[in-house]
């Protein structure tokens, strides 16, 4: 499959006259909760040529591609990326830790070294808690639970604990944060979820599990008040962004 979504990311190349930068997983695969029929959400970033950023009718900054019940491939132009980034948008960041790239190059090393500088522990926690919370709200308050819901819960206030406690942006996979993040008596039941969740398809149900829904109760409440108390700071500005993008344009 990996040599499948490589060709097509070339043939989407060829097509749009772009270069990939980075081309990653972003989803369950990702995470690392995928069930047998979960399809592969493949995440680009690209750079077009120099003559294309001056044109007065600009072209679009996002790039769309296979979308069925196997692929969801599409990707971003790195000038959207670069100016998400300031905004220390939390989708950038993930990307940027997928365990799972089919293309890398070293363009997206130096973007990589921006990270910290444009990293906003008050955004990406609201953003977390966000998340946890209209899942919540919307999928578990029953008794049959989808069972991909609780990690939509879980997996973001566990990578909202892991900004608290460590000060950086979370890891993509759930199983990390689990073992750093999630209190010793519930791993078990975790891990119990985990296993039901990658043997069953993506529509598997189960009952609510009330120890993991007790603690999520209270996991949201916590990090939205922890969110709360933090002084918003300021990035360190549009400089090093300008001057990488400068820099890309400058290999074209």
């Amino acid at each position: 499959m990996e040599k499948l979504i490589v060709n097509k990311l070339q043939e989407m190349e060829e097509k749009e006259n772009i270069r990939i930068l980075l081309a990653v997983e972003s989803g369950s695969r990702a995470w690392g909760f995928a069930s047998p029929d979960s399809d592969y959400d493949v995440r680009f970033i690209y750079i077009r040529k120099k003559e294309d950023y001056l044109r007065l009718d600009e072209i679009r900054d996002v790039v769309e591609g296979q979308l069925d019940d196997v692929f969801d491939i599409n990707g971003w132009d790195v000038k959207k990326a670069l100016r998400l980034l300031y905004k220390s948008n939390p989708t950038v960041f993930e990307w940027c830790a997928s365990p799972i790239i089919y293309r890398t190059s070293p363009e997206f090393e130096k973007l990589k070294m921006l990270l910290p500088f444009y990293f906003s522990k008050k955004k990406l926690l609201y953003h977390y808690w966000h998340m946890a919370e209209t899942n919540y709200r919307g999928y578990l308050k029953i008794d049959e639970v989808n069972i991909k819901k609780y990690f939509y819960v879980l997996r973001p206030l566990l990578a909202a604990k892991w900004i608290l406690d460590k000060d950086c942006p979370p890891p993509m996979l759930f199983s990390e944060l689990v073992e750093a993040e999630l209190e010793d008596e519930l791993k078990p039941q975790a891990e119990q979820l985990l296993k039901m969740k990658q043997e069953l398809p993506e529509k598997g149900f189960a009952p609510k599990n009330q120890a993991l829904t007790n603690y999520i109760e209270y996991m949201m409440e916590k990090m939205k008040n922890k969110a709360d108390e933090i002084i918003t700071q300021d990035n360190c500005g549009w400089e090093y962004l300008n001057h990488y993008f400068m820099s890309l344009l400058d290999l074209q």
